[in-house]
């Protein structure tokens, strides 16, 4: 994984806490999971950690497919990263 520019959506509150849409980055060897991901982004800075203070129901799609949070991330091209969806 090491390497390999991905790019990181954020979307809604997620990205106005960050203070961001998007980012280009190149993710650590130790990132394995999905939870991984989410708990590197939320120690990289204040409005990271406030946007990821409950991980758990942060939503997370990799090239566009959501998954869980025990998934793989591998070496998506692009990851997004949601609030909590409610129904309508």
């Amino acid at each position: 994984m090491a390497g390999v520019d991905t790019t990181i959506r954020y979307f809604s509150w997620v990205r106005e806490r960050v203070g961001k849409g998007e980012e280009q980055v190149v993710l650590p060897d130790t990132i394995v999971t999905v939870m991984d991901l989410l708990m590197w982004l939320k120690q990289r800075d204040d409005g990271f950690g406030a946007a990821l203070e409950f991980p758990e129901i942060i939503r997370v799609a990799l090239d566009q497919e959501h998954v869980d949070h025990t998934k793989n991330v591998g070496t998506p091209r692009e990851i997004a990263i949601f609030p909590p969806m409610t129904g309508g």
